[in-house]
């Protein structure tokens, strides 16, 4: 018998998107192998042993590498490898798109992620064809978030159909939903551009307004995308700052800054996307619970 910790899901990968409609956290580059092996009771260890070394590169000095997103797009043979060999101690899953589609994995690797003792996040990529009252209550039905999941929205260009892009209200109302249901905010991931109101370069579509202080958005947590050397704060968030930075996506792109032309990669996984949490790898269970930062 397989061990819950390893999973063979081979979905194939489609050269862009997650579904005929949409995109999602691992459907946007062009914008921005050997398995390790478990035992069952390896697996099932309470005790986790201290993440590697992280590569001499300055993040260290900055945060704990320790946080990866996924989407099927991704392939995971083992996530206890992943989290003995590579470091990792958290994982944001896709659970759903729009109002109608729901990742076909989320499900098998919650459990297995659970199983090998990681954190466990979900997130939704927004669109435009549903309001975003019904695609918050399409992802908490699909998330089945218990009070340690860790809950998202990510806003950002949906590049194989721009006109399907998410726009500034449909995400308030996406998160004005999300916290009556549950009483908690999600995190909102967003390039810093997008987030200001800005086109990205070579796209005339934006936001259509800038996140503003008052705005219920700019009271979530902020997951910023951004694979420069130094992120950009949106204005929204210039007092608070980051609580996760993907500072890296999964494909290797030369023209891209200092972290994104080192492809990670991650045993067990391969290439993923990274993120950083700033703080502690002791201090990432505290926040996942829905403690605040100071």
């Amino acid at each position: 018998m397989t061990s819950p910790c390893v999973i063979d899901d081979s979905f194939p990968a489609r050269a862009d998107g997650d579904r005929p409609a949409g995109g999602g956290l691992a459907s946007r580059r062009g914008v921005l192998a050997g398995l390790a092996a478990l035992t069952v009771s390896a697996c099932a260890s309470p005790r986790l042993p201290p993440p590697p070394a992280p590569p001499d590169d300055g993040l260290a000095a900055l945060g704990f590498d320790g946080v990866i997103d996924l989407s099927h797009f991704n392939r995971v043979w083992d996530f206890a490898a992943a989290r003995d060999a590579g470091g990792i101690r958290a994982i944001i899953h896709k659970a759903s798109e729009g109002a109608d589609w729901v990742d076909p994995v989320y499900g098998q690797r919650r459990e297995a992620a659970r199983a090998a003792g990681l954190l466990w996040g979900a997130y939704h990529f927004g669109t435009a064809q549903h309001p975003g009252a019904e695609q918050a209550q399409a992802f908490l039905a699909a998330a089945q978030p218990g009070p340690d999941t860790l809950l998202a929205l990510d806003l950002e260009l949906n590049e194989r159909h721009p006109a399907n892009t998410m726009d500034l209200y449909r995400a308030e109302d996406f998160v004005q939903t999300v916290l009556t249901a549950t009483g908690r905010l999600p995190l909102v991931y967003v390039r810093p551009d997008w987030a200001d109101g800005l086109p990205l370069p070579g796209w005339r579509r934006s936001l259509g307004g800038a996140i503003r202080p008052g705005s219920i958005l700019a009271e979530c947590d902020l997951w910023l995308a951004d694979y420069r050397a130094r992120p950009t704060l949106p204005l929204a968030w210039q007092q608070r700052g980051w609580r996760l930075w993907q500072y890296a996506g999964d494909r290797p792109n030369a023209s891209s800054a200092l972290y994104q032309r080192a492809a990670r990669t991650i045993a067990g996984i391969g290439r993923c996307d990274r993120n950083l949490f700033p703080g502690k790898a002791a201090a990432l269970p505290v926040y996942w619970a829905g403690n605040p930062m100071s």
